[in-house]
């Protein structure tokens, strides 16, 4: 009898993520307006009828303990959990995790107990819909102890990914980390045939399979191949196992974005505003599930907007919005104007008593100030922008740092999480 167990990576500290990380868990970053990156691994868990999930951290997981408590809870007849798994001292190991292949070594007694056949080994911070289920029955059907997931990449793209060559049968063969622009892969390109016929088609640019940092292994398998000291997955121990074990790829078409950077995450959430956009949030048959806040539906008073997306809970006064996410209760107050704006929101009203003792204090209330404009910016959740601000307008140089109560990552302003930013204030 198959028992999949699923074990999703939540990552490190996140660096690539910060300041975002800074005061959470890589996977509890807010992401698409509502939802946290933690809910895209575990909705195509659900959805695939996988329902004992591990999430695998050890930074500042409060958060993420908080939105998965209140979120994933399964009745009492399905057996099923999704529960995280920080790092933690027991008599045999008294250190961090020190990295992905690491993380699931420290936690095979936990596992064990749940007896898996197979092991599903996820990323927190990737966005994609994937029927995961099938991809278990193509690694059983074909009889291999290893099964990557993979997907047509061009060469330009292939420099920041691990690259997999596949024989004809779609058995893995050779691997190589990240290769130089100036390396020849051209043996490693794929043959066409092995694409699905089920999926989107693929462009003839894409010659080469790329890792996409999610695997299969049988349980005994798994275990087997971390009997050693090797912390990586995608580094150590997946070459190990291509070039000593049946190893198979999973080719997939679909939309697929590792969004594990700042210019990536800004990036990622502004397509969802397009007409089209790369990734379908309106699936009523596979869709992503987050947390129930029970919240009022978005108000809007005399706004212009345009190719945007507002959560609900939102107030939303004369306000001018373009190619913008607005999260969760924001309110943006008279005159204000954003463009290409991700404002994560937050987590609670304030009353009347609180906003006067932000006057009294001299600081603005939650949300976005009379007169204030923004241009390219991600401002996480809580923050307080006072009136008449001016960020990313005017034509000035905008280096790459900590300013203090702001950073700039890859040209992108990102105000942090309960973040203050006083009236008049020019970024």
């Amino acid at each position: 009898m198959n028992k999949p167990l699923a074990i999703v990576l939540g990552g490190g500290k996140g660096t690539r993520l910060f300041p975002l990380t800074k005061e959470r868990a890589k996977p509890a970053v807010p992401f698409g307006g509502k939802y946290r990156l933690v809910d895209i691994p575990i909705s195509n868990c659900i959805n695939s009828g996988l329902r004992q999930v591990y999430i695998l951290t050890q930074f500042n997981t409060a958060s993420l303990h908080n939105h998965i408590s209140s979120t994933f809870i399964f009745d009492v007849f399905s057996n099923g959990f999704v529960e995280i798994l920080a790092a933690e001292q027991t008599f045999d190991n008294n250190s961090w995790y020190q990295g992905t292949a690491d993380a699931v070594r420290k936690n095979f007694y936990h596992f064990r107990d749940q007896s898996p056949s197979h092991y599903i080994i996820l990323s927190g911070d990737q966005l994609y819909r994937m029927d995961l289920a099938e991809m278990l029955n193509k690694h059983i059907e074909s009889g291999a102890e290893v099964t990557i997931a993979a997907t047509p990449v061009s060469r330009q793209n292939a420099t920041g990914l691990g690259i997999i060559s596949a024989d004809k049968k779609g058995r893995a063969v050779s691997f190589i980390e990240k290769p130089d622009p100036e390396d020849d892969i051209s043996h490693m390109a794929f043959d066409r045939s092995l694409l699905p016929e089920n999926q989107p088609k693929v462009d003839l640019s894409k010659e080469y399979l790329a890792s996409m940092g999610m695997y299969i292994f049988n349980a005994k398998t798994l275990e087997k191949v971390l009997d050693n000291n090797y912390t990586d997955f995608g580094k150590e121990i997946i070459p190990i196992a291509i070039g000593e074990r049946y190893v198979n790829t999973y080719i997939f078409t679909g939309f697929w974005e590792d969004i594990g950077t700042i210019k990536a995450f800004y990036e990622t959430n502004l397509n969802l505003v397009s007409l089209t956009p790369a990734f379908n949030f309106y699936d009523e048959k596979r869709p992503i599930y987050t947390h129930r806040r029970h919240l009022a539906a978005t108000k809007m008073n005399f706004c212009t907007i345009s190719q945007s997306l507002a959560a609900e809970g939102s107030i939303i006064t004369n306000a001018s919005i373009v190619n913008s996410v607005i999260g969760i209760r924001t309110l943006i107050e008279s005159g204000a104007n954003l463009d290409g704006v991700y404002c994560m929101g937050a987590n609670f009203y304030e009353t009347l008593e609180q906003k006067k003792e932000n006057e009294e204090q001299g600081i603005p209330n939650i949300g976005i100030g009379r007169g204030t404009i923004v241009r390219k910016a991600i401002i996480d959740l809580n923050a307080r922008i006072g009136d008449g601000c001016r960020l990313g307008i005017d034509p000035i140089e905008r280096k790459d740092g900590d300013y203090g109560y702001y950073w700039i990552v890859d040209g992108i302003i990102v105000i942090p999480k309960n973040g203050i930013v006083p009236a008049g204030t020019i970024i």
